[in-house]
């Protein structure tokens, strides 16, 4: 999919094989077709005059084999094609810059997608962030022209049956300068993808609702935009957050965890969710210590890891679970308030990260997503990245949670 852009292939066709059924489940094949396909042909194309046509027609044919399947394979096929509608629809909107992606605009994006599909949804403002105490929110965004926004989606999922309460929270940044704690010049033009948490988040509630998931699902996004300017916050300030747990500000950089806490500590209050994941781009250590192809898992219940894991493993998007324990927690105690949002030594800075996020989430099954590597691409070798472009959102995440749902729906 990749070399025909360009090539004058408006229709291409693929035959799924028998000799897979032998080898490999014709299911998993097709949805890997699917995904293959569609995702090696997406390219970013909105701020473009020139545009090269690619693929606009895709055929499979099965084997013999596999048509004793047919409906089986047809119906995985078309599944995974609106799980991936909704990717790429998430690509276009984590793709956009600073400029034209403010936290505003993805309230604005959140609003058509809640009409679009029947969603429920609330949208906080700065006013009533203030209300709620949400300090967190408030003192990340303080810094910039654009104020932050928490925006709050509800899937309710099929009206029959008892359905189970999952709330995923987003860290939605819509560009990370660092604030006063001022990030290196070179590569800040990525911090544009510092939202892709929150977007993330929005694919997956539009993927539930195409698919009619049978789960209750709450999206809660965090969007604020970090800059240094005279009313932004500053290391050595007190914040308190929703749940009145106060945050000691070491760095500013490390405002991802800020905003989350009051998303984390809303949504428990509010919802009371059977299982609760947040999905956040938000530590440099992460990619260190995974690389830039692997999300790192951080869990305090072992059921809700297990099952990540197993969608992981069914969507291909690689997942690493992590260690948590009181020597990472002990590191995120302040002396002067309840948690620091950051450490005077730079170590396990994934892990300390995560000891901050759990004190939000009170006894409520949580697992945190750090897709800080998998999230973007700035490598040609990527999977299911054009060749030609070098930098571009992947939209992680929202295949791998979509699947987690459905699983644990329907367990």
């Amino acid at each position: 999919m990749k070399a025909l852009r360009g090539r004058g292939a408006p229709s291409v066709a693929f035959r799924l094989p028998s000799f897979v059924s032998g080898r490999v489940d014709p299911v998993a094949a097709a949805r890997a077709l699917a995904d293959g396909a569609v995702l090696g042909a997406y390219e970013f194309t909105a701020f473009r005059r020139e545009v090269e046509p690619g693929v606009a027609q895709l055929t499979v044919h099965l084997g013999p084999e596999l048509a004793r399947r047919s409906a089986a394979v047809q119906r995985a096929f078309g599944e995974e094609l609106q799980v991936l509608d909704s990717v790429t629809w998430a690509r276009e909107i984590a793709n956009l810059p600073a400029n034209a992606a403010t936290p505003e605009r993805i309230a604005a994006e959140a609003r058509a997608l809640a009409k679009d599909a029947g969603l429920g949804i609330e949208v906080f403002d700065e006013e009533a962030l203030a209300r709620l105490h949400c300090g967190g929110i408030l003192a990340v965004g303080s810094g910039s022209s654009h104020p932050p926004r928490m925006i709050v989606l509800d899937y309710p999922g099929p009206s029959k049956g008892k359905r189970p309460t999952i709330a995923l929270v987003g860290k939605g940044i819509t560009f990370d300068s660092g604030g006063i704690s001022i990030k290196p010049a070179p590569q800040m033009s990525h911090m544009k993808f510092d939202k892709s948490g929150a977007i993330a988040v929005l694919g997956v509630l539009r993927a539930c609702a195409a698919l009619r998931v049978p789960a209750h699902v709450v999206g809660v996004l965090c969007c604020a935009e970090n800059l240094p300017s005279g009313s932004s916050y500053r290391p050595g300030d007190l914040v308190r957050t929703f749940n009145g747990t106060t945050i000691e500000v070491l760095n500013t950089d490390a405002e991802g965890r800020v905003v989350l806490a009051d998303g984390l500590g809303w949504v428990v209050q509010e919802r009371t969710p059977d299982a609760l994941v947040d999905v956040a781009t938000l530590t440099g250590a992460e990619v260190i210590a995974l690389g830039d192809d692997t999300a790192g898992l951080v869990s305090t219940d072992e059921r809700l890891a297990a099952r990540l894991l197993a969608a992981s493993r069914a969507t291909g998007e690689p997942v690493w679970r992590m260690p948590l324990s009181d020597y990472h927690r002990e590191l995120v105690r302040s002396d002067v308030g309840d948690v620091r949002n950051s450490t005077e030594i730079t170590v396990a800075g994934m892990l300390t990260a995560s000891a901050f996020l759990e004190k939000f989430v009170g006894s409520t099954p949580w697992a945190h997503l750090d897709i800080a590597g998998p999230a973007y691409t700035t490598v040609t070798t990527r999977k299911y990245q054009p060749a030609y472009q070098n930098i571009g959102a992947t939209a992680f995440g929202v295949r791998l949670l979509t699947r987690f749902l459905l699983d644990y729906a329907r367990r």
